[in-house]
């Protein structure tokens, strides 16, 4: 396999991603000069700036879809990275266009923004429906904020993420009650239709409908609970024609146990072992209440499972050779790796103490089973080397693996662990395309 057919999917999923951005912009202005300016030039911004929220709206549902392809190619990272740049533009685009518009029409009013903006409210059919859009928008980006983000529960945050849902259909009532370049042709209508028809048509595919057919089809149950040590334990699953389910070693699936006070618990684990056709495990760190009760679960268990999830696979190697690094219980998607990927591999295995490497036992036979070197070092998370340089700072990762640039890259673990070990390869020269550092974010 060559490189450029190595680095196609990402580039081409990205490209594809811009190129229909792009040409919905060029569309959506084009419509906006067919309808012709305002009365007053602050209202024919707010126009324009209420069409490109619109359809950054459209594309922030595209990019939660969860299709399969996309996630393949560009992960949830990527995706969930490009919906929160996309919810900064969409939130500034909406303020503009409430501000444009009130201050547009209290000048033709002559009188105040806060006057203007209650008699709109009561006179223009729509106005009431885009304010409360506009309020579930701004308290979403509100908990998505990263202050907000880490004091709140997924199910929380997932659960808050749901009135987005809400906005949308409140925003689209407004464009079609109010919306100049929509009331005023058909091209304009059968354009926005098809529009949101797609992006919430993308949602529905693959939120709800792919995921109930892969668990109707499938029928997940757990086989067996295996403590690995004190607060590690791994969960072992089973199912029907799960040769046919497309999960690759790396991924990720989001996890519902159904038993009394679990099934609502969405929980994203890795696979720690390649699928094999027969079989799924993750293994699981307590690190919260969901995970801790996973050692409680009974072989016999009902499992939807959501997925699977995520680019940090073997897709994405353009070497012929590999360096596997992980962090902690960031251990699972690697030892998962370790089975599929070609080439020669050295792992580098980093934990406080030696007694906290799960799944060593497992990993050490299966690098010496296909020859690869593994490397477990332990030390507290701000250990240095005799020089001062961290652990998996550039100058340890170039003494351990001499052809470091000529290798992929694969990183799972800790953030400020992930960072560390990027900013290394970095300075070592490592090229961008051979780092994959999938950190498992969760576009809701």
């Amino acid at each position: 396999m060559t490189t450029l057919q190595l680095t196609r999917p990402r580039v081409l999923a990205r490209a594809g991603l811009y190129v229909v951005l792009g040409a919905n912009v060029g569309i959506v202005t084009a419509l906006f000069a067919d309808a012709g300016p305002s009365a007053d030039p602050l209202i024919t911004i707010a126009r324009l700036m209420g069409l490109y929220a619109a359809l950054l709206m459209a594309f922030q549902l595209l990019l939660v879809a969860r299709l399969p392809w996309l996630d393949r190619r560009l992960g949830m990272d990527r995706l969930t990275s490009l919906h929160r740049w996309t919810g900064f533009g969409l939130l500034w685009m909406l303020l503009g266009h409430v501000v444009f518009v009130v201050f547009g029409y209290a000048g033709l009013s002559g009188t105040g923004p806060v006057a203007e903006l209650v008699t709109l409210a009561e006179t223009t059919e729509g106005i009431l429906r885009a304010i409360a859009a506009f309020a579930l928008i701004l308290f979403v980006g509100v908990a998505s904020a990263r202050f907000a983000r880490r004091r709140l529960a997924y199910e929380t945050w997932h659960f808050i993420h749901l009135y987005t849902y809400l906005a949308v259909v409140l925003a689209f009532t407004h464009e079609i009650a109010v919306g100049a370049s929509f009331v005023g042709s058909d091209f304009a209508r059968a354009y926005w239709w098809t529009l949101w028809g797609v992006a919430l048509g993308a949602v529905l595919l693959g939120r709800v409908i792919l995921p109930l057919w892969r668990n109707f089809r499938h029928q997940l149950r757990v086989t067996a609970v295996v403590p690995e040590s004190p607060n590690v334990v791994s969960v072992y699953i089973t199912g029907c024609k799960l040769d046919q389910l497309p999960a690759k070693a790396g991924q990720f699936f989001i996890w519902r146990f159904l038993t009394k006070g679990r099934w609502w618990a969405a929980n994203p684990f890795s696979l720690s072992a390649a699928p094999d056709g027969k079989s799924l495990r993750l293994t699981a760190k307590a690190l919260g209440d969901g995970s801790a009760s996973l050692r409680d679960i009974k072989p016999g268990t009902r499992v939807f499972a959501e997925g699977p999830y995520g680019a940090f696979t073997t897709m994405h190697q353009r070497k012929q050779n590999a360096l596997l690094i992980a962090g902690g219980v960031g251990i699972t998607p690697i030892r998962a790796l370790l089975e599929d990927i070609r080439g020669h591999v050295v792992v580098i295995y980093r934990v406080n103490k030696q007694d906290d490497a799960v799944l060593l036992h497992e990993l050490a036979e299966l690098a010496r089973s296909r020859g690869a070197l593994l490397h477990v070092l332990a030390g507290p998370a701000n250990a240095v080397d005799e020089n001062g340089s961290p652990l998996l700072g550039a100058q340890n990762l170039a003494g351990l693996v001499r052809d470091v640039w000529d290798r992929d890259v694969f990183v799972c673990g800790p953030p400020p662990m992930t960072d560390v070990v990027v900013k290394g390869l970095r300075e070592l020269g490592v090229a961008r395309d051979q780092i994959h550092a999938e950190r498992f974010s969760l576009a809701s």
